[in-house]
């Protein structure tokens, strides 16, 4: 199945069309932005690692029954999936307070919440992707009602299949950030990717709160060593049988 022609260009990947109507190619970047895009550069490699970890956990979600839109990685940047209709929602699972939960808050950095915590953010970079309630959802028309619930029902359940793996990795998983899509047959997927762009990810083995980041952090607040810390991430999940 051959790539025929670019359909979307994002932040950090290109969807191409392919024979097939039904399936996409998606091409991970090196390109890195932060804080809305305020912030670009480039990070060697990141396309490759980010490809090769994401799709080694939509294989473990997809065996803990999570239906996910990938279909196979193809090369080290690219992947075939499903093609869907995204929903315009980032939903966000926390389970430790950092980023605009302490911001927001007061919450100091670390602390360990008593309960996953799911969030629902308008996929919108016009208004700077703005944290939604949930009757400010339905106003809006993002979901319905039940599609929000079972957004949060599969939001935790990915969280349940994250949390212990990145553990066996030695790896903290302090919060993520998914996209959902609707299949054809308007059954939700989980859509995007899962890696250290979207990922707080902190080295269990490191008390150091600079030294310990794993994630975009790294790029987001200059604290250098950021392809190493993807490059680590990917050798600790691959090395996780599925």
């Amino acid at each position: 199945m051959t790539a025929r022609s670019q359909l979307y260009e994002g932040k950090a990947k290109i969807l191409y069309t392919t024979d097939d109507p039904a399936v996409l190619l998606t091409y991970f970047k090196d390109d890195a932005t932060a804080f809305n895009a305020q912030k670009r550069g480039s990070i060697e490699g990141k396309g490759a690692f980010n490809c090769a970890i994401a799709s080694h956990l939509f294989k473990q979600l997809e065996a803990s029954g999570i239906p996910t839109h990938f279909i196979e990685q193809t090369s080290a940047n690219e992947m075939r999936v499903q093609a869907v209709q995204i929903v315009p929602l980032e939903v966000v699972v926390r389970n430790i307070a950092a980023g605009s939960l302490c911001q927001q808050t007061g919450l100091s950095l670390g602390t360990v919440l008593k309960q996953p915590l799911v969030e629902f953010y308008y996929k919108n970079d016009a208004l700077g992707d703005p944290l939604l309630t949930l009757d400010r959802l339905l106003l809006l028309e993002l979901a319905t009602a039940e599609q929000v619930e079972q957004l949060r029902v599969m939001a935790l359940k990915i969280n349940d299949v994250l949390q212990p793996f990145f553990m066996t990795c030695g790896i903290t998983l302090v919060d993520f950030k998914l996209e959902f899509g609707l299949d054809q047959h308007q059954r939700l997927l989980l859509a995007d990717e899962i890696s250290p762009d979207t990922c707080r990810l902190w080295n269990l083995t490191e008390d150091d709160p600079k030294q310990r980041v794993m994630d975009k952090d790294r790029f987001r607040q200059d604290l250098g060593d950021v392809a190493s810390a993807y490059r680590q991430v990917m050798e600790r999940v691959l090395q996780q049988a599925l």
